[in-house]
């Protein structure tokens, strides 16, 4: 059996969708995962079937390593696994990011070797699918799921109905999953809490789960602060108090999760758990929205959006105001249209032969038309089952294709 590697040196939920990818190339080859050591305990978790080579990419490990001796000896272990990695013969090696690290791991293999970012005399190289992508970024509202940017690194992925099971509640509670690392794509703690006791009145539930890392600590306790105190009593903080295999064990006991676009939005998911996920700010859910069947999305759509996080908001963040209006609650129990407020679409999740997306069932998805455009153009371009025989549209080949693009190679 040939092996495979996969260089996934990003985040928490960018571990979870890099699923697709991964399930595709164990159905034909033993794949290994090269990943920051903090979430090898998740990945054996997620994938026990692979083979890890944890490294220190980010993290606590830097963070605690600072200077000195603890910092040369995380790099004496890195370079052991650079080693171990070199050692191997991989037929392909998937190599998803651009970080210096990453170009770093790269340069260990053949270029011809090496999907995504590769490294070659000196020069980082890009393949013709994650450049493609480079040139459809700055249209960011047209979206394409990142579970389904990097399953397509390869041929034939897998069926996207196979990727995650769809949605059920499991009769123990809701979920509130606290402020990512971006706290301005997140709901403040009192509107969670309307939310959370909104939730529960109407399904007759008592239980609360406040999910989160120690970093959301303080979010937590302003939480509890907001909420009624027979609710409050019976609620369970455990932000900072699970390791991977407790959140996945609170999770896969959950009735819903709500929470923004956050690692434990993508774990819900991958575990068949209802979602309703909050998208504003830098959020995209075209772009990382909850992967699978039964999850439901509410994407405000100021004409400011997505905007980038790094960047300061000139706009008061009025993407917050749908969830703010005090009408919110009750489209977020009805799901009725007519109960919701302005600047904000309703979504249901929903898979076609590309991945996933989401179909508006309150609210003016103006960019519908041509997002379908958009996803068209992509099944062409990859010869997916189903897809139009005829060459992609005009306007988007010109907009999105170069003149070398037909003289050379494709080259994933």
């Amino acid at each position: 059996m040939q092996h495979v590697l996969v260089i996934q040196l990003a985040r928490f939920g960018d571990l979870v969708q890099t699923k697709r990818l991964l399930l595709s190339l164990a159905a034909g080859a033993r794949v290994h995962l090269c990943l920051d050591a903090s979430l090898a305990p998740l990945a054996r978790l997620l994938y026990p079937w692979a083979v890890l080579h944890p490294l220190t990419a980010h993290g606590t490990g830097l963070a605690k390593a600072g200077t000195g001796a603890v910092l040369q000896a995380m790099l004496g272990e890195n370079r052991k696994v650079f080693a171990e990695l070199q050692d191997q013969d991989f037929a392909e090696v998937f190599n998803l990011n651009r970080s210096p690290l990453n170009l770093a791991l790269a340069a260990l293999f053949d270029p011809e070797l090496v999907r995504g970012h590769a490294w070659k005399d000196g020069q980082a190289l890009l393949g013709s699918w994650p450049e493609l992508a480079m040139r459809w970024s700055a249209r960011r509202r047209l979206g394409l799921n990142l579970v389904d940017f990097w399953a397509h690194f390869t041929p034939f992925p897998l069926p996207p109905g196979e990727v995650n099971p769809e949605a059920k509640a499991r009769g123990g509670g809701l979920g509130l999953v606290l402020a990512g690392r971006e706290s301005r794509r997140s709901l403040p703690p009192e509107i969670l809490a309307r939310l959370a006791v909104a939730f529960l009145e109407q399904t007759g539930q008592a239980r609360l789960f406040l999910l989160g890392s120690a970093a959301e600590a303080p979010v937590a306790k302003a939480v509890l602060r907001a909420l009624p105190p027979g609710i409050a009593k019976q609620t369970k903080d455990l932000a900072g108090k699970t390791d991977w295999a407790g959140l996945v064990d609170v999770l896969l006991g959950l009735d819903r999760v709500f929470t923004p676009d956050t690692g434990s939005m993508h774990l819900a998911a991958h575990l068949g758990v209802p979602v309703s996920a909050f998208f504003l700010s830098s959020a995209w859910c075209f772009e990382t929205g909850p992967y699978g069947l039964g999850h439901t999305v509410y994407q405000a759509v100021t004409d400011c959006l997505p905007c980038l996080e790094t960047r300061g908001c000139d706009q008061q963040v009025r993407c917050l105001d749908p969830f703010r209006n005090p009408g919110f609650v009750r489209f977020l129990l009805t799901g009725n249209p007519e109960h919701a407020p302005d600047g904000v679409l309703g979504l249901s999740s929903a898979l076609d032969r590309l991945g996933a997306h989401y179909t508006a069932f309150s609210g003016q998805d103006a960019d519908l038309p041509e997002r379908q455009k958009f996803r068209d153009f992509l099944s062409r371009h990859l010869h997916l089952p189903g897809a139009a025989a005829e060459p992609p549209q005009p306007d988007l080949a010109a907009r999105f294709y170069q003149d070398r693009d037909w003289l050379v190679e494709n080259r994933q």
